[in-house]
């Protein structure tokens, strides 16, 4: 039997293992020279924007809807004062007798008037325009719809005028708004996943094109497509790993710049929109999606690439 030559089969044992510095240094490059980087910078940076604004929201939602779950407002719709400012404190009777109500607040005149100020102007906006009484109510349970109409019930046989709202009724243009905000970010960060896989195709495709004389060479000598492709995961990888840091470090900047912003606001709601710990941790988990997103298409490109070379 004829043995092969000697080079080759030096050559062949020397591409095993096919892995490590000597394989990438097949494919020469300077490091963040590529678009690669950059642009997985860019687009991991957008990415913590966009999952920190809809993890903000997501949490302000559900604190909203948990403050509001049990609270309801009473309304007493009646044009002469003193006889409102009697159904009120015959509303705050009832009220007190009723074993689901956790507590109770009658709004003071003067609160109402300020709060209409910057509408109606100064003075007794209460005898120029009928205001009604307000009552806060916090229940101990979920104010739902059949605690509504027990409640109203109540009230249309004592309280005449009085009218039962629940404050998360109020907020359901909010609630609904929010989602479609969660929804856009969503949206936003799959497509910027999808621009980042396309980024990273392309630039596989143009090295494994560039250098496509030494693939044919190198598959020739022995080496698996898997060791070949393991070349240009461990480039692309590299790029990958420079571009998720600098991405991540750059996000978490404007969101805590961002978040210093609306804090300032000094708003109760706006302070429900924090993130939690495990909004953080799922922020830092970003460029590992990342990298791996990366690693895994440049794996499947160049061995889509070999298939029809070979």
């Amino acid at each position: 039997m004829k043995k092969p030559p000697l080079v080759g089969r030096s050559l062949v044992r020397g591409l095993v293992p096919f892995a490590g510095e000597r394989a990438a240094s097949l494919i020469p490059q300077s490091r963040m020279s590529g678009p690669v980087p950059w642009v997985l910078a860019i687009m991991i940076t957008l990415t913590v924007i966009a999952v920190a604004g809809g993890l903000a929201l997501g949490n302000l939602a559900n604190r909203a809807k948990g403050d509001l779950s049990g609270a309801l407002t009473v309304q007493i719709v009646e044009a002469n004062a003193e006889r409102r400012a009697e159904l009120a404190q015959r509303a705050g009777a009832v009220l007190a007798g009723d074993p689901a109500v956790q507590s109770y607040r009658i709004v003071p005149q003067a609160e109402l008037d300020e709060l209409l100020e910057p509408w109606l102007g100064t003075g007794d906006v209460g005898e120029a325009v009928p205001i009604p009484a307000l009552i806060d109510v916090q229940l101990g349970r979920n104010a739902d719809e059949a605690e509504l109409i027990r409640l109203q019930s109540l009230f249309d046989e004592q309280v005449p005028g009085a009218r039962v709202d629940a404050q998360s009724d109020w907020l359901r243009p909010v609630y609904s708004a929010l989602s479609a905000m969660q929804y856009l970010a969503l949206a936003l960060v799959l497509l910027l996943a999808l621009t980042s896989v396309a980024a990273v195709w392309l630039a596989t495709r143009s090295a494994f094109s560039s250098h496509r004389d030494t693939v044919e060479t190198v598959h020739q000598l022995g080496g698996t497509d898997r060791q070949i492709a393991r070349v240009f995961q461990r480039s692309v990888g590299f790029d990958a790993v420079l571009g998720g840091a600098v991405g991540l470090a750059l996000g978490v900047a404007v969101v805590w710049f961002l978040g210093q912003q609306f804090a300032a606001l000094d708003s109760g709601m706006v302070a429900g929109g924090g993130l939690r710990n495990i909004d953080w941790f799922i922020i830092a988990a970003i460029p590992v999606g990342g990298i791996a997103l990366s690693v895994l298409t440049a794996r499947y490109t160049v061995l889509r690439a070999l298939r029809r070379m070979l």
